[in-house]
């Protein structure tokens, strides 16, 4: 099993959401986060004071796929969240040791 991991641009989160349900994702967490990285973030001014915002909105995405989803779940994230501009985001893919389903106890993948 692996986790998989997309820090997304936040107007992107529907379009990569229902992507994923389509090809059969059935649960993801979102989480609104704050970060930066080749954007270096912006400067805006707010009367007449120039303010630097380090930290961007951003939304990270995380599932837990088998090994043999991952490849299809990094290409749809790759397809709806790509707008060919810096700070479109990283995927970042982890090995799950085990999976735990609370409610019921079972284990591995048929906890996913």
């Amino acid at each position: 099993m692996k986790k998989i991991e997309a820090i997304i641009k936040p107007f992107k989160l529907d379009e990569v959401k229902d992507a994923l349900v389509e090809i059969g994702i059935g649960g993801m967490t979102i989480t609104e986060v704050k970060g930066f990285g080749q954007q270096k973030g912006k400067t805006e001014i707010y009367r007449a004071t120039e303010y630097v915002i380090d930290f961007l909105p951003k939304i990270k995405i995380e599932t837990v796929v088998k090994d043999s989803e991952v490849e299809k779940v990094v290409e749809t994230i790759l397809k709806s969240a790509q707008t060919g501009k810096v700070g479109d985001g990283k995927i970042f893919i982890y090995n799950v040791e085990e999976t735990v389903r609370i409610r019921t106890g079972e284990r591995g993948e048929s906890a996913i």
